[in-house]
């Protein structure tokens, strides 16, 4: 399997998933950079595979449609009941497979940024949408604390060398907040400086879970400095050994960062 990023709009990613010749793109905002990679890339664009409903992950999707006619389009049975995301040909659930070439892409509903927001995990992989950022998650729009915080354990239990794939560049400045958590972290100075060289060379900043473990307070809530700082930070609030009411305090934080 190769991954190919595909920077789209101001901060976001598409991402083409590619078998051989063939491939699948990944939350495609628009559709003109897509259709360039994959001519770069020598490879047939056969599925779109769609992590949630927003439009800048979904954007491109009528027009790459039309550009591409029998090209499979794959959102979650919420999103495609409600007709959020356009032209979807299958409706997964948690635990379906995608098939693309020899490659299976299991589905994980991983509620919480929205009501359908699903990852998708093959390969050594895992495409995360807005759930999980490189040292971040996303903001809650339409799911609760609890269901967010399900979703991230959820994605944080896959093995550690899983590479994540999110659908925003926001590396840097999360972990900006992450030094403010735990300002002394030395994981989280070392990431940080390796998220601005790559930046600075044009580079993504892809990461593993391990890295998330090691760097991420929304996969944290549980360590002492983490728990403390949250604690801290909404003392009426986050209550000592409440998992949910730690990370929401964490969340509701950055969210005024």
């Amino acid at each position: 399997m190769r991954v190919v990023p595909v920077p789209c709009l101001k901060d976001n990613y598409a991402y083409l998933v590619c078998d051989g010749a063939r491939a699948a793109v990944v939350d495609p905002s628009e559709s003109a950079p897509v259709l360039a990679a994959a001519a770069r890339e020598g490879v047939t664009l056969e599925q779109i595979w769609c992590t949630h409903h927003h439009l800048d992950h979904v954007g491109g999707v009528e027009d790459l449609q039309r550009a591409l006619p029998g090209v499979a389009v794959v959102a979650h049975q919420s999103d495609a009941e409600r007709k959020r995301v356009p032209c979807v040909t299958r409706a997964v659930a948690d635990g379906d497979t995608v098939a693309l070439g020899a490659l299976q892409a299991r589905v994980m509903h991983v509620p919480g940024h929205t009501t359908g927001a699903i990852a998708f995990v093959v390969g050594g992989a895992v495409f995360t949408g807005d759930t999980l950022f490189g040292a971040g998650c996303g903001r809650l729009f339409e799911g609760t604390p609890e269901m967010m915080h399900a979703s991230l354990t959820r994605l944080g239990g896959l093995p550690g060398a899983t590479q994540v794939y999110s659908g925003h560049e926001y590396t840097v400045s999360n972990l900006r907040f992450a030094a403010a958590v735990e300002p002394g972290s030395s994981a989280v100075t070392t990431r940080a400086e390796a998220a601005a060289a790559a930046r600075a060379a044009g580079q993504p900043t892809v990461s593993t879970i391990a890295d998330e473990q090691a760097t991420n307070p929304f996969l944290r809530w549980g360590q002492p400095a983490v728990a403390a700082a949250a604690r801290a930070a909404e003392p009426d609030v986050a209550a000592p050994g409440d998992a949910v009411a730690l990370f929401a305090a964490l969340r509701r934080w950055k969210d005024r960062f």
